[in-house]
């Protein structure tokens, strides 16, 4: 199990943006994110158990912003 898990909405279409992340965590900061498919809209970011970055109303979070909410998360 690794640090990094996103939870995404399968039924949303949200599990390639999901991947996409994870790409570039793994790239980026050399960490493996664990995907957990989800419903109900949900996207989260969870760094160990902390929710560090998620969509929210009229709010999707992008890459870079995942990527750099993640590096704080982790100093």
């Amino acid at each position: 199990m690794s640090d990094v898990t996103i939870i995404y909405c399968r039924p949303c279409g949200y599990e390639k943006r999901a991947k996409e992340v994870a790409a570039a965590l793994r790239r980026q900061l050399a960490l493996e994110a664990d995907l957990v498919a989800g419903k109900g809209g949900i996207f989260q970011v969870k760094l160990c158990d902390k929710i560090v970055a998620s969509r929210s109303k009229g709010h999707f979070p992008g890459t870079d912003e995942i990527v750099a909410a993640v590096t704080a998360a982790r100093h």
